[in-house]
């Protein structure tokens, strides 16, 4: 079957939701793959907005998470600082799975810039900022969502918005940070890359169909292991119908 590109990463992303877990889901395509997971193999998975909404189950996909939409079959509706708490609470306390991030810029351990490209002082271009991402990044594991370019994938990046394992082994640690939190996977239009048990650095653990790892390490400023490397399962007939025609029926977003 034929599928796009972004068609892809939604489906990869909707495969990092477990079922009965807690995930923080912001705008794009984390929405399109939470909202898949919902309505496919994941229909307990418990969706938190920054807009402080609780367990929204969105029949199909919202253009934001401003949009009524996420509010349909949610069972709490706070002030948005009431959101703040329970992230940071909840979360240092595991009881949220992950949460999806996304930046201008990562470096090998999936520590990310969503603040500044050049000096932070003097910016060639200044950046949207954390927003709730810092907070995300200190306490939780993190599924993160990037563009495959070289420019993006850099050996040093040129501000730490979202700490990931920080330098390597003992990062967080050294940081005061819990060190069994961390990035867990990153997913862009060309495959799945995750972070090896010791060594904290990125490899290549998938590649799309139609892809392959070699045309990965070109895109990326880095070197990236593709040793592990396997092809990604294409999207099931069920899936993609499911994608195709009730989360996304208009393609606002695939």
């Amino acid at each position: 079957m034929e599928f796009t590109p972004n068609q892809m990463m939604a489906v990869a992303l909707a495969r990092l939701v477990e079922d009965g877990k807690a995930y923080i889901v912001g705008t794009g395509l984390p929405l399109v793959g939470a909202t898949l997971a919902k309505n496919t193999h994941a229909p307990n998975a418990r969706l938190i907005f920054e807009t402080a909404l609780f367990e929204g189950s969105p029949p199909e996909v919202p253009t934001s998470v401003s949009d009524l939409r996420v509010n349909y079959g949610a069972t709490v509706l706070w002030p948005q600082y009431r959101y703040f708490g329970f992230q940071s609470i909840y979360a240092a306390r595991g009881l949220i799975a992950g949460g999806f991030l996304g930046g201008a810029q990562i470096d090998p351990y999936g520590n990310l810039n969503s603040t500044s490209i050049g000096s932070y002082f003097s910016p060639e271009t200044r950046l949207s900022g954390s927003g709730g991402a810092n907070g995300i990044a200190t306490y939780c594991d993190t599924f993160i969502i990037m563009k495959h370019e070289k420019r993006r994938f850099a050996e040093k990046i040129d501000y730490v918005t979202s700490i990931g394992w920080g330098d390597g082994p003992g990062g967080r640690s050294k940081a005061g940070l819990d060190p069994s939190k961390g990035p867990r996977a990153v997913v862009t239009e060309m495959g799945v890359m995750r972070f090896d048990g010791k060594s904290k650095r990125m490899y290549i653990a998938e590649y799309f169909p139609g892809r392959s790892p070699q045309e990965i390490q070109n895109s990326t400023g880095f070197f990236i292991d593709g040793s592990r490397a396997f092809e990604s399962e294409p999207p099931s007939a069920d899936v993609l119908d499911v994608l195709l025609n009730q989360v996304d029926p208009m393609r606002l977003m695939i």
